[in-house]
């Protein structure tokens, strides 16, 4: 059986009204009917709640049905190959980011779609960058001090990661790169499988995405340090991001909106428009920061670029980690 073979699940999210505001008016065009939205991930977890949320304001603005179907597999190549195969009538949309649009053209040996020219992008969705924890006996109580520690031991030390090729791994092998440092990578399938470890001090930290560390850091079980985005995260102020000491030290998993190529360009404005006015509503915007989000609108423009650059900066690092998968 093919590695791409398609799982389905879909759940309606319908509008709260018949009588919901349109777009503008002069652009009921689109959506005139029910927008299929992809989550190419698993229903239940981060991306399928944010996901959701996003969709129910899109139909609460648009007064039009937004459908999220789970299309799951090979780490989301599955559900973005069914987006790029679409009809490009405006009527099939979906998550795109980094794992499937940045990361896969380097780790994987083939994908069944090529993210520069298969895809049309709409926008920006959300950013959600990582937080190091670490094991409460390691003596550093800030990235400077973890550094020097790492330096005086080379070799002696770990970090868990959600399997090979995540971004909690290459949030690591970024790190070592930087910081001129050498821990081993040890994968678990999942973050949360690693925490057992980390605790009793079989492994020593972890670059998890910032709900499931904040949890355990929050409880005493580990120590936060940084959080990998470029600036702070306003969820957690106080935790100083990791470029505060190594300069360009960015990593966050970030999502788009994006559909198969060949989407007329007044139905991408309209979509656009459409994004931005739920991306930037404030209540969107506090959901998200309560489940550790950035709600993120960008133009097309300002996203087919941005996808284009992330895939140029993270290859070499994933090339130096060895992740490869054929």
């Amino acid at each position: 059986m093919s590695p791409f073979a398609p799982g389905r699940r879909a759940v309606l999210i319908a509008a709260t009204t018949l009588a919901a505001p349109r777009l503008a008016a002069g652009q009921e065009a689109w959506p005139a009917r029910p927008v299929r939205y992809i989550n190419p991930y698993a229903a239940g977890g981060p991306t399928d709640t944010l996901s959701r949320q996003l969709c129910q304001k899109m139909a609460d603005l648009s007064g039009q049905q937004f459908v999220v179907e789970n299309r799951t597999g090979s780490g989301g190549i599955v559900g973005n190959q069914a987006i790029a195969q679409a009809a490009p009538d405006g009527y099939t949309l979906g998550l795109g980011g980094i794992a499937t649009h940045a990361m896969a053209p380097t780790l994987y040996a083939r994908i069944p779609f090529d993210p520069h020219r298969d895809f049309t992008f709409v926008s920006g969705m959300w950013q959600l960058p990582n937080l190091l924890v670490v094991n409460n006996d390691i003596p550093a109580r800030s990235v400077p001090e973890l550094i020097a520690h790492l330096k005086a031991h080379p070799g002696r030390y770990s970090y868990a990661s959600a399997g090979s090729g995540t971004t909690l791994h290459i949030s690591g092998e970024l790190f070592k790169t930087l910081a001129g440092v050498d821990m081993a990578h040890v994968p678990y399938r999942g973050s949360a499988a690693a925490y057992p470890d980390i605790i009793a001090g079989r492994v020593h930290m972890i670059f998890d995405n910032i709900p499931g560390a904040l949890a355990q850091a929050r409880q005493g079980r580990v120590r936060a340090l940084g959080v990998t985005s470029a600036a702070r995260s306003p969820v957690v102020p106080d935790v100083p991001a990791i470029s505060e000491t190594l300069a360009g030290f960015d990593m966050s998993s970030w999502t788009c909106l994006c559909g198969p190529a060949g989407i007329p360009r007044d139905i991408v404005s309209r979509m656009s428009e459409l994004a931005r006015r739920a991306l930037e509503s404030d209540d969107l915007k506090r959901q998200y920061l309560e489940q550790g989000a950035t709600a993120w609108w960008t133009t097309p423009e300002q996203i087919a670029d941005f996808r284009t650059a992330e895939e140029r900066r993270l290859a070499p690092v994933i090339r130096a980690s060895g992740a490869r998968v054929d």
